[in-house]
């Protein structure tokens, strides 16, 4: 795969939007939970062992970066993923990291570890 640095700078602030998004572990899982299906806070926040309350701040977040879309049900807002962009990067993240293939690879990274 060859990358085009020319055709990637008029969207680079783009690409690094969504790559800051998914660089936080609790937006990356809700970001595939929600590439499964519409999900409410509540039901996200269960899947992931996050509280309500933080589960909500971050798909603020995602909402604002048009990564995320939310539908009112009564009480209640259902989540989906709005992005193709976000849809293709997770796959690739899923065939990555998700998928049980027993080969044996290293990681790609060693994660950081915060002082």
């Amino acid at each position: 795969m060859k990358l085009n640095g020319h055709t990637l700078s008029g969207r680079a602030d783009e690409a690094v939007a969504l790559l800051r998004a998914l660089a936080n572990p609790h937006r990356l899982l809700i970001l595939c939970r929600l590439a499964e299906g519409e999900r409410p806070v509540g039901e996200l926040a269960a899947e992931i062992g996050c509280r309500e309350a933080v589960v909500s701040q971050h798909l603020a977040l995602l909402r604002h970066d048009g990564l995320v879309a939310g539908r009112r049900e009564g009480k209640t807002i259902h989540y989906r993923l709005a992005s193709p962009a976000a849809a293709a990067v997770l796959e690739a993240v899923r065939t990555r990291f998700c998928l049980e293939t027993g080969d044996g690879r290293e990681p790609l990274v060693s994660p950081r570890k915060d002082p």
